[in-house]
Formats: C-alpha cells, structure tokens, sequence
C-alpha cells in the first residue's frame, strides 16, 4: 500500500451515552468513556485497521493526556509525529450520544488551534507516490487554517495525492472560501450535510458542481450508502443493515475503509465498498476507534 500521512486533530474523547433526553439544569444517569479521539487520530487509526502504516500529524500538549493518546495510537499501529506544546491542553471532547446512538460534540481543540507549518517535519512527504488526507477542521479555524494550506501545497509539491473531509457542516460559514483552500484535491469526502452546505443541495449529484475545485466527490449519505461522482461517472453503493449503538467517528472510518482500498489499487466501486464496511463497523461499537 502507498505511504499515508493524515493531518489533524488528536486528542481525548468524553464519551457520555445518556438515558432519555438531556435535563437542563438537573442530572441523567449516563454510561461515561474516556478514549482517544479527533478527526485525524481517528482516520488514522481505521486506517491501520484497513492494514495502512498511517502518520498522523498533529499538536498536543505537554500534558498527561498528550501522553496518553501517543501511547495508545502507538500502540494501534500509528506513527505519531506530534508537535508539543507547552502552553495549551490537548484537545477534549464531550461527545453526547443519545439512545438512536447520534451523537452531538462539544469540542476544545486545545493545543490544535495552534497547529503550524513548521509542525510538518521535514522530510515525512519524501516518499514516492504517497496520499496525504486532511481533516476540514484544520482549515475551517482561522488559527491552524495556514498549515492546513501549506500542508496541501507541500503534498502538491512532492507530487502526493491528497484528500479532504470537510468534516462540519456548521462551520463552513464561506462555501467558496472553502472550495478555494480546497482546490486542486483529488478527493473530497463530504457527508451529505456538509454537501449541502457546499451546494445547496445534499443530493449525491449535486456534487457535480464541485468538480471543477476537485478531481472527484465522494459523499456520504449513513442509511442511504455512499455515491462516486467524477468527470465520467456517478456510482452508489448501499449502506450496510446494522444497528447504530454511536455514530461518534463514523465518518473518520469511512474515509479510511475508503483510502485504505484505493490506496491498494481497488476500483471505485470497491473502494466505496471498502469505506461502507468501515464506517458500518465503527457505529456498531461505542467510541470513534475501533476496539482492539
């Protein structure tokens, strides 16, 4: 498999599976996790699932929890190059997640924020023919938004393949702000609300209007499945029956069953149905990695 360098945030989940609807101002029996998590940590790890060698770039703090998510993504087969900082917590998490098994984030991206160029250590995009993914959060906050850039440009340069999930809908305040830090990527990895906030429509051929920014959309739509759409083409695969206990990190996981069959020389639909596989695997399971 090619080389793979994912780039983004890495830190500590507080996963909080409550009973019954949320009492403002009162108390509601909750089962609690603490886990490792963050856009990029979490592909990164599906993505050694799939039987990837992943880097994960990322900033943390000098803090018993950076200590800890670097050990225990170690430990699941990731490469951490992680910058240190002294002065900012690592990223935490309140992840709230219903009895449907929907979650809903309360995020502190912590030492993140001040992700950097200098951040990239030299030398880690030489490899030939290598795929660096970036999580649209990197992007879509105005202090870490010119690494993220500079990370495209030097992936570009190397002449790497690259790959973007726009991540949150909510924070896409500029569509074409963010289809211009975007453009010239081969993949990007919508869901289908992040679709409509890019296009004014969440209809999987919407993304055709995208593909003069991109080389291909590939979007996510959960129970609906997943659709290809490139310059020639538009292909669909359905989702997997399954139920859902957390969809905390499924999106992550799609995108590394994805990345991790493309990168293997699958062919579209395959690798479509690589990343259905994996996003149907991690809303089985509680928290956004995969159990060990």
């Amino acid at each position: 498999m090619r080389p793979v360098v994912v780039v983004g945030d890495a830190g500590l989940d507080v996963v909080a599976r409550h009973a019954g609807p949320i009492a403002h101002g009162g108390d509601v029996r909750a089962k609690v996790t603490i886990e490792p998590g963050g856009a990029g940590a979490n592909t990164a790890v599906w993505l050694a699932a799939c039987g990837a060698s992943p880097v994960l770039v990322a900033r943390v703090g000098a803090d018993s929890a950076g200590r800890q998510v670097h050990a225990e993504l170690t430990s699941a087969g990731v490469q951490c190059a992680f910058a240190v900082d002294q002065d900012l917590a690592t990223c935490c998490v309140v992840v709230l997640v219903d009895e449907d098994g929907q979650r809903s984030m309360l995020p502190d991206r912590g030492a993140n924020a001040r992700f950097s160029p200098a951040d990239l250590a030299p030398g880690l995009l030489t490899e030939p023919h290598g795929h660096l993914h970036l999580s649209g959060y990197v992007l879509l906050d105005a202090t870490s938004r010119p690494a993220g850039l500079a990370v495209l440009d030097a992936a570009r340069a190397a002449g790497w393949t690259t790959s973007v999930d726009p991540q949150a809908a909510v924070l896409i305040h500029s569509p074409e702000a963010f289809l211009a830090d975007v453009r010239g990527v081969d993949f990007l990895l919508p869901n289908a609300d992040e679709l409509l906030a890019l296009t004014g429509s969440s209809e999987p051929s919407s993304a055709k209007s995208l593909l003069s920014h991109v080389g291909a959309v590939v979007v996510t739509s959960g129970p609906d499945g997943a659709t290809w759409v490139d310059a020639d083409e538009l292909i669909s695969v359905p989702a997997e029956v399954t139920e859902c206990i957390d969809s905390t990190g499924a999106g992550d996981a799609f995108d590394a069953g994805f990345l991790a069959a493309w990168l293997s020389g699958a062919s579209k639909i395959d690798a479509l149905l690589g990343g259905v596989r994996a996003g149907s695997r991690a809303v089985s399971v509680v928290g956004a990695q995969p159990p060990r």
